[in-house]
């Protein structure tokens, strides 16, 4: 597969949740998600009932698109992914997720360092408490306090962190604001991530064009399957836009 470039500069990633696909369906999915040529497949949930390996090992054999761990916890812990998340939850308090699971981690992780990438994670209130915030036992930074985030983003980039990690939560009924995504972009120099509540193409043109690198989609694409093909389109015109 040669060397992979995350996230890239414009790049769209399609995450899988093994406790939510269906097995059945996931080779519709990833024919999709190979003729829109999305950049990234993550895999990783909330919950673990059911084996990431085993999910990782189906769209390997499916499809060539590179394959990153978005673990939500130890016992998502995985090789074989092309890249691993490596994730620290630096919006919350909670010291587990912020240093904890990763010094269990480390013995695991030790021999897969060239898969590693570090990222600040921060979870911003857009509604009713997401299922993040109710596992990970954080409180979200408000939408509406955009100097809290920024505050933690550069933070997070002092500290080494490879990529900063904006996320409205798993099934949020609205997108991280714009404003508070332009805010970071303009206040750190590594790459920024969007995800959770995106619906339409208009949500991804919008998150682009605010400064994220990377947008990351979920269950938009379980409910609404054309969002995938359209999220694509709408990364191909901002990539044209920006040469």
């Amino acid at each position: 597969m040669g060397t992979i470039t995350f996230p890239g500069k414009i790049s769209l990633s399609l995450l899988l949740d093994p406790d939510k696909i269906n097995e059945n369906e996931l080779p519709d999915i990833l024919d999709v998600a190979t003729r829109c040529r999305v950049d990234f497949i993550m895999a990783g949930g909330s919950i673990t009932f059911n084996s990431v390996d085993n999910l990782i090992h189906l769209i390997k054999e499916s499809c060539r698109i590179p394959v990153i761990l978005f673990p939500g916890n130890l016992l998502q812990l995985s090789r074989e992914a092309d890249k691993i998340l490596l994730l620290s939850l630096i919006s919350g308090r909670n010291p587990e997720l912020l240093i904890g699971n990763h010094v269990i981690a480390a013995p695991y992780l030790k021999n897969l360092r060239d898969k590693l990438i570090s990222v600040g994670y921060i979870l911003i209130s857009c509604g009713p408490r997401t299922s993040v915030e109710y596992i990970s036992q954080t409180e979200a930074i408000p939408g509406d306090k955009p100097d809290i985030a920024v505050a933690t983003a550069m933070a997070g980039e002092m500290l080494g962190l490879n990529m900063i990690y904006l996320e409205a939560g798993s099934g949020a009924l609205s997108t991280v604001p714009v404003s508070l995504i332009n805010a970071v972009r303009e206040n750190i120099s590594v790459p920024l991530a969007v995800g959770g509540g995106i619906q339409t193409r208009n949500d991804v043109e919008i998150i682009y064009k605010a400064g994220a690198n990377l947008i990351v989609l979920g269950n938009g694409c379980e409910k609404n399957p054309a969002l995938l093909a359209d999220a694509c389109s709408a990364r191909d015109k901002i990539r044209l836009l920006s040469e």
